[in-house]
């Protein structure tokens, strides 16, 4: 089977969907959209809380990935989107843009064109705002963001017991004051009317009846094809069955920091020795594909409470009880999002913006932490990430063998400035405890527990307890420099006729969650793309 386009798009996540709505609104242009996963029809994407089964190992809607967390730490499983919407289909639904400051870093590193000035607007024209219109903020764009309802006992205490520490109480956690100098509040997130509200819901289901755009799901890429050096064709296969789809203008390779890379490498666009390595051959030598690997480090602190946690309401009848209310009535803990409150807050006083991120769930885990298992008595998680780690990971093809996963190493703590990081991070979430507004609530630390207090003793919980954030990027970073593997247009330097547009493209981490980002330089890769700057993304 052979077929030609005008664009192919790789991978129908969250920036997959959002240029499939773009690129199609011309309708003299054709458009193939290939996922790997299934379509996003589960009623456990849906609900919002559906992602205690959709994330693990071996559900169809995700990736499995083994990566190396790095010296003196076990490996851990990295999950990712494997359906429409991708991660967006089966994350925690937090809503969150990152710091004016980040984009304009991008900026100053040469990435003209990717500054808040142009970001900011993006996420402008995405949004349909719970909060209303406000200077960056959007109402009427395709993707619905709601706010965890104010008033719950515990995240009150929370939101409280964070202002006695430095964080002030603010009603959109968004806010640049909020992102650039600390704010605490209930979550932003993608929800509505108590249901997920995906990139796919947003972009992609308004828009997959026009004629132009074809979507095929079950399909798995296994290499673009290039003659001189640009790209002509995308080699798949569907039910076993071998597919080429021919090109005549962009390959767009959306398919997340992990496959984007991969898939480069595969079709001989990678490290030289590498390729050789697997015999390969190779179309250019790009050294740093999968390279400047970043991730956030997430460190959860639990704690027993006397009163205010929703344990009680995922297991057992209360389980129940809450699936019901959810089916009815769409309402109550199945509606929550990963997180019911949160913030971004300074760890030191004499820093010039926040350094972590926080995230409070209203439920703890039974045993380490680290099984899907209900505590079975009442308890509370804070946990959290510093920001802008320096650590810098890897991903390498294992194999000339599409089916093969990459290696993958995380690196985490490896730069000193992460160490540092992490070891002001746990004190702050210390601080946060201790504080009077929480003392009717904690009883006591669960985990890692009181008797871990000097720096080593920190550094060691690191090692034991922290894991990904889900934030994996950087791998295909875009810039001037000679070694950058993207130039600021996001063509692949070297090769003609691909792209990547994912979170792989960032020069560095961005301050938070990668959800949000990922749509928004999806959506000024658009601009880009077809030369038109746009308003609000519609069908």
């Amino acid at each position: 089977m052979s077929q030609t386009y005008d664009y192919i798009i790789i991978g129908a996540g969250s920036a997959g969907c959002v240029l499939a709505n773009r690129l199609s609104a011309d309708p003299e242009v054709s458009v193939l959209l290939l996922e790997s996963g299934p379509d996003h029809t589960s009623p456990l994407i849906a609900m919002p809380r559906g992602i205690g089964k959709l994330l693990s190992a071996g559900n169809p809607h995700v990736w499995n990935y083994q990566a190396a967390r790095g010296e003196g730490m076990a490996n851990e499983l990295w999950l990712k989107g494997k359906t429409i919407g991708g991660s967006s289909s089966v994350n925690g639904m937090v809503y969150v843009r990152g710091a004016p400051a980040d984009y304009d870093a991008w900026e100053a590193q040469g990435c003209t064109g990717w500054g808040w000035k142009d970001m900011g607007r993006q996420f402008v024209a995405l949004e349909d705002h719970q909060l209303g219109a406000a200077q960056w903020r959007g109402v009427g764009g395709p993707l619905k963001v709601s706010v965890h309802p104010a008033g719950d006992p515990l995240c009150e205490a929370i939101i409280s017991a964070a202002g006695e520490v430095g964080a002030a109480r603010v009603a959109d956690t968004n806010h640049v004051d909020a992102v650039s100098h600390g704010g605490f509040g209930y979550q932003p997130q993608t929800t509505w009317n108590g249901q997920r509200f995906s990139a796919a819901k947003a972009f992609l289901d308004p828009v997959r009846g026009r004629a132009n755009l074809t979507v095929m799901t079950g399909t798995d890429v296994q290499r673009i094809e290039f003659r001189q050096r640009r790209a002509v064709a995308v080699h798949a296969q569907r039910a076993s069955a071998p597919l080429r789809f021919g090109v005549r203008r962009e390959v767009l390779l959306c398919a997340g920091a992990i496959e984007s890379p991969k898939l480069l490498q595969l079709s001989g666009v990678g490290p030289a020795e590498l390729l050789k390595q697997h015999g390969i051959a190779l179309v250019c030598d790009a050294p740093d594909v999968g390279r400047n690997l970043r991730e956030h480090v997430y460190m959860a602190m639990q704690y027993r409470v006397t009163r205010g946690s929703l344990n009680h309401c995922f297991a057992g009848v209360g389980l129940l009880r809450s699936v019901i209310q959810y089916f009815l009535r769409k309402k109550g803990p199945m509606t929550h999002a990963a997180h019911e409150a949160g913030g971004f807050v300074k760890t030191r006083p004499e820093l010039e913006r926040p350094d972590a991120q926080i995230g409070v769930s209203l439920f703890s885990m039974d045993g380490d932490g680290n099984q899907v298992m209900i505590d079975k008595q009442p308890g509370l998680t804070i946990g959290g990430y510093f920001l802008r780690p320096q650590s810098q990971g890897e991903i390498r093809i294992q194999s000339a063998d599409p089916a093969m996963p990459p290696q993958i190493v995380a690196n985490y703590l490896s730069a000193e400035v992460d160490r540092s990081s992490a070891i002001s991070l746990f004190r702050w979430f210390r601080r946060l405890a201790a504080e009077p507004a929480l003392k009717p609530f904690i009883v006591h630390e669960l985990t890692p527990g009181p008797q871990v207090e000097s720096d080593e003793e920190i550094l060691a919980a690191f090692r034991r307890y922290g894991q990904t954030a889900y934030h994996v990027s950087g791998t295909c970073r875009m810039g001037t420099d000679r070694d950058a593997v993207l130039d600021p247009q996001l063509n692949v330097r070297g090769v003609e006729g691909i792209r990547v547009v994912d979170t792989s493209v960032m020069p560095c981490l961005i301050s938070g969650n990668t959800n949000a980002p990922a749509m928004a330089i999806a959506m000024r890769a658009a601009e880009i793309i077809t030369g038109k700057v746009a308003g609000a993304v519609g069908a």
